[in-house]
């Protein structure tokens, strides 16, 4: 009898994972639960054991493959030794027999719950396990975001088992329950380890014909059975961040692949993935420059393609809003310069961006959405209970965002010596990575260079920038008497993410910076 052994089920909602190692070679005899292969299913790597002894066959993957529930991994062999050809074992959802006469058993997926609505959260199971239902019987209530809805039955019978609990999210097609048919005897569920009954052979040209499941192919070193040349630690690494490795380009010697490479491989298909999402275009070729006339290629620095990677990855992901007003720093300037021989005697430079950063982490304090992040794949908002503000830094080699550390807990003497330590060790580039980590929010100032409002791209995964322009002296009415008088005004510009962050929270974010500038009271009284 002709079998193959098929991957089982390898737990709940998991349909697929990574191969990371077969444990077994053709012709090898295994005993019924040996580990026979090691797959990474996204949550932990798990072995799959032999549902019974036998002779291993032929292989049909390879390490590093992503494979499926169902999917055929080997051939049993046959009493003498050698492979049986066998047919593919479908995998097409079907109905499981139960190993009760007469009772088998089924799934009701969740249908679609409205436009744009890809999941839901279950509030309620309104029916018990065991429970007969009739048709467009309520079953559960769901909330999706806009409202809360009742899922009807969409048939008479018997619920054998629910598959989820009130508080889980539920996607769109995914199964919640399972039906009982038939006698109404108790249904059994098969056993995670055990293979999928084989199926009738058919004659040998339609087994040789029958089309194989589709799998990516394997670079050529893998399908040639070619280990790929990576360390230990480089293959756990890739492993961990779900980069199948036989894909990547090794840099080292012999095309040994390093961790470097993981990364670069990684940031390669991120790129690629951000814009495509963004506008479901790759970019157009370049033409042919040199037809008119003489041009000069320069390749990128490290730190200019990184930029460009990630606010390409920024822009193409986050709905960026920007905010503009203007504050009056008249008498702020008088005092900065009032009080700059002091800070410079510290060691530091009272400069306006310093004063800024202490104004910004009180609007943090009041405003804790601007000091957060979106973990839009966990649906949660991660409010930071610490103030990093990273300061935009022009340096000869490009742009870099260092970061002051507990801006809210440093008077603006400390913040003006760190930062002017910061900006001269960016220029020279001595910053070391972690002083370019852990930023909550990000302030750049052009004013030194010129120009007014912009709209700053914000630094992932913050949620805001503050963009700070030119002051200039304008005339203004203020006053009780509104009078036009000359003030010192300086531009502001305020990019925020709109998924966390609506237009009412950044003006209102907004207006408390430029009142703190105004009346630096303010810090002292709310901040």
């Amino acid at each position: 009898m002709s079998e193959v052994f098929a991957i089982p089920p390898l737990g709940e909602n998991v349909e697929s994972g990574d191969l990371v190692k077969v444990l077994v070679n053709p012709g090898d005899a295994v005993s019924a639960g040996q580990p026979l292969l090691e797959i990474e299913t996204g949550k932990a790597t798990v072995e799959v054991p032999a549902p019974r002894a036998g002779r291993i066959g032929r292989l049909l993957v390879s390490p590093g493959t992503k494979v499926t529930v169902g999917q055929p991994v080997f051939e049993w062999a046959g009493e003498g030794g050698d492979a049986v050809q066998s047919p593919v074992v479908p995998t097409e959802p079907r109905e499981a027999p139960s190993r009760a006469e007469g009772v088998a058993e089924t799934t009701f997926p969740l249908p679609a719950l409205g436009e744009n609505v890809e999941r839901g959260t279950i509030v309620k199971l309104l029916a018990e396990a065991g429970a007969e239902v009739r048709e467009g019987q309520p079953l559960l209530e769901i909330e999706t975001g806009k409202a809360t809805v009742e899922v009807p039955s969409p048939r008479a019978g018997r619920i054998a088992e629910w598959l989820v609990r009130a508080g889980e999210t539920v996607v769109v097609g995914g199964a919640v329950l399972r039906w009982a048919t038939g006698d109404g005897a108790p249904t059994v569920r098969p056993a995670p380890s055990a293979a999928p009954p084989p199926a009738p052979a058919p004659p040998a040209r339609a087994a040789v014909a029958a089309p194989e499941p589709a799998v990516e192919p394997p670079p050529a070193a893998a399908r040639a059975g070619v280990p790929v040349p990576a360390a230990p630690s480089v293959r756990r690494f890739a492993r961990e961040i779900g980069v199948d490795i036989s894909a990547v380009k090794g840099s080292g010697a012999g095309g040994r692949i390093t961790i470097e490479d993981v990364k670069r491989h990684a940031r390669q298909i991120n790129t690629g993935r951000a814009v495509r999402t963004h506008c479901a275009l790759e970019a157009e070729p370049l033409p042919d420059f040199t037809r008119w006339g003489p041009v000069e290629r320069e390749s990128m620095s490290t730190i200019r393609t990184i930029t460009a990677e990630h606010l390409s990855r920024a822009w193409a992901t986050i709905p960026h809003v920007t905010q503009h007003d203007k504050a009056d720093i008249t008498e702020l300037e008088a005092l900065r310069k009032r009080f700059a021989p002091r800070a410079e005697a510290a060691g530091g430079r009272l400069t306006l961006t310093a004063i800024l950063l202490k104004i910004v982490a009180a609007a943090l304090k009041v405003h804790p959405k601007f000091n957060a992040s979106v973990d839009m794949p966990g649906r949660a908002i991660i409010y930071k209970k610490y103030v990093h503000i990273g300061v935009a830094v022009d340096t000869p080699r490009g742009l870099l965002v260092p970061v002051v550390r507990d801006v809210d807990r440093k008077n603006i003497i400390q913040i003006s010596i760190e930062l002017t330590s910061l900006a001269q060790r960016a220029r020279e580039g001595k910053l070391s990575p972690d002083e370019l980590q852990g930023g909550t929010f990000t302030v750049t100032n052009l004013g030194a260079i010129g120009g007014s409002f912009f709209t700053p791209i914000i630094n992932a995964p913050e949620v805001a920038i503050l963009g700070v322009g030119r002051s200039a002296m304008e005339n203004v009415w203020s006053g009780p008497e509104s009078v036009c008088r000359p003030r010192m005004m300086l531009p502001l510009s305020l990019s925020y993410d709109h998924r966390l962050i609506d237009g009412a929270d950044g003006a209102r974010f907004m207006r408390w910076i430029v009142e703190a500038i105004e009346e630096p009271m303010l810090i002292s009284l709310e901040g």
